[in-house]
């Protein structure tokens, strides 16, 4: 099978979806079938420039939006070589022009709305939210509405997209997202981590690592490290991610209020062997996020078997608990100070034992081969008359 993947842009500092899309379209080629991207990126731009699959960069996009007018154009000229069209994300243009081009063709579109449903949104951007609705019905209402299947990853974000707005009508299904596990050297990369920031030898490690952005809990994390770890002078916290400077600022005087600004280390956006270094040096991810939709990093840490302090808004957590791969907490300073105690108040020979609970836990659930089945037993499911239909349905029973 061909699949199209329709991204906003192919830029990793754009945090889990373009992450997600690649390591997808890796899966799906090592299972035998063809993929592409189109991005609204600039043709010239460095991350289309260096991206490592067939991209077609028809931006750049025009404002938040993302409006291009080679994309409408472009999928009439070239959708039909493709089985699947994938749209990634919400309340981008990619999605409309989709829409407009695919509805009535003989490719049908999917969406992965990754998370950008959650009723969260609603309620800590109201004025955003008033502001979508005008554009709902007469946008992206149908574009969910007319697309063959909208994809989730979880039953958790399925029931959560419900709440969002009351005009909702789609096909749904629900298709476990993953990542793949690093291939590397794991002692070669703990040494990149270490060369990098020599300053963090014999420190315990607390490895926050994602966009720093108001939803993540940053500011919940810092005053429960301060709160929690005041008595354990070892531990240092690692803030690793692509940052509004003005958010970080306040992040960092937040941190000298409070008395731990020494102990916490701003690393900047952390790729290749320093990232899975950070992962595998790491005592403990944390993420205390108001919403998270799946949580690439999360899974990412599993893998390299960190076991992870979560709050229960990241919408894996019931797996992750369930495992016994990490603490799940609320999302507020109580709860996020209660993960941190319940770490360091936790054995060694516990602690190695839930590292081992982490990777059984990504085997189990978020290895992205199972993911790439899954979609291609819901793209064959809703195209009966595919002619690859009836000898590549192995494995969809359990994922779909």
């Amino acid at each position: 099978m061909r699949f199209l993947h329709l991204i906003a842009s192919v830029d990793p500092a754009g945090g889990g979806p373009i992450e997600g899309a690649t390591q997808l379209h890796r899966a799906l080629a090592k299972l035998g079938h063809d993929g592409e991207f189109v991005s609204l990126d600039a043709a010239d731009a460095p991350c289309a420039a260096g991206f490592d699959a067939p991209l077609h960069a028809l931006g750049p996009g025009r404002g938040r939006f993302g409006y291009s007018a080679r994309l409408r154009p472009w999928l009439d000229a070239h959708a039909h070589r493709f089985d699947a069209v994938i749209v990634n994300g919400l309340w981008q243009y990619i999605g409309l022009a989709a829409r407009q081009a695919l509805a009535h063709s003989q490719t049908p579109y999917f969406v992965f709305p990754h998370g950008m449903l959650d009723p969260w949104f609603k309620h800590r951007h109201p004025l955003k939210h008033l502001k979508k609705w005008l554009y709902w019905p007469w946008a992206e209402y149908r574009v969910l509405r007319d697309a063959r299947r909208v994809l989730f990853t979880c039953e958790e974000e399925r029931l959560l997209a419900r709440q969002a707005f009351w005009l909702y009508r789609c096909k749904e299904a629900i298709v476990s997202f993953g990542t793949a596990p690093p291939d590397d050297d794991p002692q070669a990369s703990r040494q990149a981590f270490g060369s990098a920031f020599p300053q963090l030898r014999g420190k315990r490690v607390l490895l926050f690592l994602g966009r720093i952005h108001p939803k993540k809990g940053c500011d919940l994390l810092i005053e429960a490290f301060a709160r929690t770890c005041a008595g354990a002078p070892d531990v240092h916290l690692v803030m690793a991610g692509p940052a509004q400077p003005q958010w970080q600022a306040q992040l960092e005087q937040q941190a000298r209020r409070l008395g731990v600004s020494d102990r916490i280390l701003w690393a900047g956006m952390l790729q290749g062997a320093v990232k899975w270094g950070a992962l595998r040096t790491a005592d403990a991810f944390c993420l205390p996020s108001h919403q998270e939709n799946f949580g690439v990093a999360v899974v990412e840490s599993l893998a390299c078997g960190c076991p992870v302090l979560i709050s229960d808004k990241v919408n894996i957590w019931r797996e992750i608990e369930h495992a016994g791969a990490g603490y799940v907490a609320p999302d507020t300073a109580e709860g996020t100070s209660a993960a941190l105690g319940r770490w360091l108040a936790t054995p060694d020979e516990r602690w190695r034992k839930m590292r081992q609970a982490a990777r059984d836990c990504f085997d189990q659930n978020f290895r992205m081969e199972q993911v790439a089945r899954a979609l291609v037993g819901v793209v064959l499911e809703s195209h009966p008359d595919h002619p690859d239909r009836a000898g590549r349905l192995d494995g969809r029973s359990a994922h779909v």
